[in-house]
């Protein structure tokens, strides 16, 4: 089911029942971009601490904006063993343009590129977008409305409102009912302090009244300016208002390689993205207590169950549901719900609410194989959701970390430690004015390293397989001009060099004037 502004109010209840009855919810969103086109020390790389790689990673979320979020609703079948329903939704968004709000955003070319390989609606997305607000801008925005302080300052609406000022009888064409006939009202009372507006099947009724009765009808009214000023303020925040109902229903929230999307909803829906990454992680853990990213949970079944490789979130669904899968045939069922037929027969990799529904499935076919091994038994007698979040508690709160120093993120408790393979160093004879991309060029067809320059002549190499690190020490042992061996903070780092090389001095000085001292009168 596709949801954009026209359909989404009406949307609402439905929506707001169906995530209070839910089980869990699957979330996939699409963005504008992924990340900004950074270079030298603010790029991504396996040294970052995750504290660095969020730094590094904030801009790029305050660059780009959301085009699609899908959510796909899972809710066990009352009276049906095993056996869950999914209602799989896109909504299309578009930044709310209103008041004083006028978002800034990019598009990336590769991003471009890629959703319209698969099909992505561009123009549902900038003509018929559902507008969103996070809590800052909100509160701005409520404050102005509220106080009278409001302008419009886009010029299509500009144009339109003035156009309505000087010639009240052309525009009744023009407003539609809902926002737009909100907003008209609001600049209109404000432009012209001697008339009233009413809004009715046939339009919006403009009148003239004398001052007093002007303020009598905004005081008495039972449009009072405070109610349809709230309307038009719950029309702006637009798909906030779904995602408030999201959070207050605290249930377990399921993605793929989900971090991107975390830092998108902090970001567009909650607040601007802080400065200090243990808040961020406070802030994610209290609007979704249970996170469940399948990537991490996968990664590790994947080991166990010596399943083929697999590079994505399709992939991963279609090992699942095949005959590899032990438990395929007694696993749970996932039927969809009748509005949401679209993903029976077809596949839509990259949109937004299959990617979600997928997202669901995965984590469903994935308890089911943990609960068959801690059984030891198939089937398993009596699975339910329950069942499946206690097998899965090891994975709850952990979320996958592309390219840190850390393969995931605790949002529940501090980080655990790094699992990466160690640092090598590389010291260079005869290659004087070398630079860190001729280091990487020099090993890339070997392995990829991710390399920090140490010293004039010493790089540091990084990568995450253990089997690169042991073939390039294995292949460079004894080599003439580039030196490899393992990186030892203490034998190599040139701040700890320094500090010895200061006690060395010192402690000579100390020496010879104690030798001097006792060979003196």
């Amino acid at each position: 089911m596709d949801v954009g502004a026209d359909e989404f109010e009406e949307s609402l209840p439905l929506l707001q029942e169906l995530v209070q009855e839910a089980d869990f919810v699957g979330l996939d969103i699409e963005f504008t971009g992924l990340r900004s086109n950074l270079s030298g020390p603010q790029q991504i790389s396996l040294f970052d601490l995750p504290s660095e790689w969020y730094l590094k990673t904030r801009q790029s979320i305050q660059q780009f904006t959301v085009c699609q979020i899908g959510l796909s609703v899972f809710s066990a079948i009352e009276g049906e063993a095993n056996k869950y329903i999914a209602h799989s939704c896109n909504f299309f968004l578009f930044p709310t343009t209103f008041g004083i709000l006028d978002s800034e955003f990019s598009f990336q070319a590769s991003s471009v590129q890629f959703l319209n390989q698969y099909g992505f609606n561009y123009n549902k997305f900038l003509k018929n977008g559902i507008p969103y607000m996070n809590e800052e801008q909100e509160k701005k925005i409520r404050h102005d409305i509220l106080t009278g302080n409001w302008r419009v300052r886009s010029s299509p609406d500009k144009d339109q409102i003035k156009a309505v000022i000087d010639k009240v009888t052309r525009w009744l064409d023009l407003a539609k009912e809902g926002f737009q006939a909100f907003e008209v009202q609001l600049v209109l009372r404000q432009a012209l302090p001697d008339i009233w507006t009413v809004l009715k099947d046939e339009g919006v009724v403009v009148k003239k009244v004398s001052k007093q009765h002007r303020w009598y009808l905004q005081n008495t009214s039972c449009d009072q300016e405070s109610c349809w000023k709230e309307n038009i303020l719950l029309s702006a925040r637009g798909f906030s208002v779904f995602f408030q109902m999201l959070v207050k229903a605290q249930k377990p929230l399921v993605g793929h390689n989900m971090m991107m999307d975390l830092l998108h909803l902090h970001e567009k829906f909650f607040r601007p993205l802080p400065e200090s990454y243990d808040q961020f992680k406070q802030n994610i853990h209290s609007l979704f207590p249970v996170l469940i990213d399948t990537k991490n949970v996968t990664k590790d079944i994947w080991k166990e169950m010596n399943f083929p490789r697999v590079s994505n979130l399709s992939e991963v669904y279609e090992v699942l549901d095949s005959d590899l899968n032990p438990t395929k045939n007694s696993g749970p069922e996932i039927v969809h719900a009748s509005r949401c037929e679209k993903y029976v027969k077809t596949k839509c990799p990259h949109e937004a609410a299959y990617d979600a529904f997928l997202c669901g499935s995965v984590l469903l076919k994935v308890a089911h194989l943990l609960l068959q091994k801690i059984h030891g038994i198939d089937p398993v007698p009596e699975s339910s959701f329950p069942q499946y979040l206690d097998v899965l508690a090891p994975y709850v709160n952990q979320v996958n970390l592309i390219r840190a120093g850390v393969p995931k993120i605790n949002f529940s408790g501090p980080d655990y430690p790094s699992i990466r393979p160690p640092i090598l160093i590389l010291s260079i004879k005869r290659w004087p004015g070398v630079s860190e991309q001729q280091v990487y060029h020099k090993f890339q067809n070997l392995c990829k390293f991710d390399v920090r320059r140490l010293t004039r002549s010493q790089f540091l190499l990084l990568t995450n397989k253990f089997k690169d690190a042991r073939n390039v020490l294995k292949e460079y042992r004894g080599h003439p001009t580039l030196c490899i061996s393992l990186y030892r903070y203490w034998r190599h780092s040139p701040d700890v060099n320094c500090v010895l090389q200061v006690c060395g001095i010192v402690t000579a000085w100390a020496l010879l004037a104690f030798i001097f001292g006792r060979s003196g009168p």
